[in-house]
């Protein structure tokens, strides 16, 4: 079975089409043949997710901290629930577990693991799909951020072979099936 790495916001706090749309995509994941490996969270849209996923019978792998666990905030009803005991130990669980990655919306914590996996892309340590459902232009900032980097040479040309973007959630499937193929800096490959 392939699992989908997602990155999203475990915060309580958020306008309700939020956490709908979360728990679609875990539906759609398991109509799409993908099962879920995520933080191993229950609140938030991690919950959400993962909830969508185990409502139609679909697999869900959680990795979380044992701080975490500590804190009461695991999702006990995860097919597994992979304990580790450091944050860099869960994003190196997660990434070796999946076969693509999608960012839903999120606070730093998304953000930081999904630049990790642009990272490892761009450093040709990673060959794996990834995609940023904007939901609402919720990633539209960042975008035009990544075109500045480029323009301003602080990333090569490209950049955007990194990861696809999705408008709606029927692109995520697409982006995931068909993904943006990324050939790593030239320049990084002669120095190596």
């Amino acid at each position: 079975m392939r699992l989908l790495c997602v990155y999203c916001s475990s915060s309580r706090d958020l306008a309700p089409e939020y956490y709908a749309m979360a728990e679609r995509v875990g539906r759609e994941m398991v109509a799409r043949g993908w099962g879920l490996v995520y933080g191993g969270g229950k609140a938030g849209l991690m919950g959400a997710v993962a909830r969508g996923v185990k409502s139609v019978g679909g697999h869900v792998v959680g990795v979380i901290p044992e701080f975490m666990k500590v804190r009461e905030l695991a999702y006990l009803d995860a097919d597994e629930l992979v304990t580790v005991e450091t944050m860099a130990e869960r994003k190196t669980a997660m990434i070796i577990r999946a076969d693509g990655f999608l960012a839903l919306p999120g606070g730093i914590g998304t953000l930081e693991e999904i630049a990790e996996v642009l990272t490892l892309r761009y450093l040709a340590q990673l060959d794996k799909p990834a995609v940023f459902y904007n939901q609402n232009g919720f990633y539209d900032d960042l975008l035009r951020f990544f075109e500045r980097m480029q323009a301003e040479r602080f990333r090569t040309s490209g950049m955007q072979g990194l990861y696809s973007v999705a408008a709606t959630i029927e692109d995520i499937w697409a982006n995931l099936d068909t993904p943006h193929s990324y050939e790593a800096d030239t320049l990084w490959r002669a120095k190596n």
